[in-house]
């Protein structure tokens, strides 16, 4: 037996239970992880919380199913055991990876096929920042990178810059050569300047959409802002990228066909590769790992409100 906090309805975040579950046994094709960290993101409040409404089709309709019944899509840990067929890992080795669909981070083990979003993490990190370092940073990385192209020289704006996609957003534009623009609140702006952006707008006092600046690419991590609103603060090239919203998809197809200004979205699933890339850039100090506060799994319930 082991533990884990689980999830048995829809609701605030007193509704995750400690409990103790069967120890996973791996396939022949999958590795046994000890978690040693995991994270609470936004993915995984709103799961808590039974939001989107359609995303109650995926997950369970009145309460979560089975399988979504322990959150948590981040971990870093150990390989404790792999199965016959497994040539990528083998025990001893200290990983970071990514659960998607498959969850369960919130649990002491956990099994992983060997070709899911899992690498050896970096050396120079604890399993904390590990586990940080895996969704916002690959997610952000995706957008800029994969999506928007971004290259030197071009103008970007990162929404949500303190975010934990935002803080990554920030200084891998940098990282590609863009100029950055981050939006975040009063209490955040010295640490979105200490993270290399170039400009930083308090969204309490100014709306960004409002000034006479132009973008190449303007990033929402947070979904706080439109394709509508962002629309006169881009280029005639330029490009919104937004991280969440089924009307985005519909936008991606409309401004494809109709040229110029345009709306790019899509899905990171498979962070194999990304997650190679963010550490070898964390392991040569060009990379910053931001952590909000750290807490044992026995009180997340209790500082989930404050993650959330």
């Amino acid at each position: 037996m082991h533990e884990s906090d689980c999830l048995y309805r829809y609701g605030p975040p007193d509704t995750l239970q400690i409990q103790g579950i069967d120890k996973p046994v791996p396939r022949d094709d999958e590795v046994l992880i000890s978690v040693h960290a995991t994270s609470v993101t936004a993915a995984d409040c709103i799961m808590r919380k039974g939001e989107p409404a359609w995303g109650r089709l995926i997950i369970g309709i009145r309460k979560p199913r089975k399988r979504f019944a322990i959150l948590g899509c981040e971990l870093a840990g150990v390989v404790e055991a792999v199965g016959k067929d497994v040539t990528r890992f083998k025990p001893g080795d200290q990983v970071f990876g990514f659960t998607g669909f498959g969850v369960s981070a919130y649990a002491e083990y956990k099994c992983m096929p060997e070709t899911a979003s899992l690498a050896i993490r970096p050396a120079n990190t604890t399993y904390e920042e590990s586990a940080a370092a895996v969704d916002g940073a690959t997610t952000a990385l995706f957008f800029l990178r994969d999506q928007a192209h971004l290259q030197r020289g071009q103008r970007v704006l990162i929404v949500g810059a303190s975010g934990s996609i935002g803080t990554y957003a920030v200084q891998l534009a940098k990282h590609f050569g863009a100029h950055v623009t981050g939006v975040c609140s009063t209490g955040n702006l010295d640490l979105v300047t200490s993270l290399g952006a170039d400009r930083v707008i308090d969204y309490t006092k100014e709306d960004f959409a409002d000034g006479n600046e132009t973008y190449d690419v303007v990033f929402d991590t947070v979904g706080k802002s439109a394709f509508s609103h962002c629309k006169g603060s881009l280029t005639d090239t330029g490009c919104y990228v937004p991280t969440v919203g089924l009307k985005n998809v519909l936008l991606k197809r409309w401004t494809a066909m109709t040229g110029g200004k345009r709306v790019v979205s899509g899905m990171s699933i498979d962070k194999r590769d990304a997650l190679v890339f963010i550490r070898n850039l964390i392991e040569s100090n060009q990379l910053r790992i931001v952590i909000d506060r750290r807490y044992p799994l026995e009180q997340i319930a209790g500082d989930c409100p404050k993650a959330c």
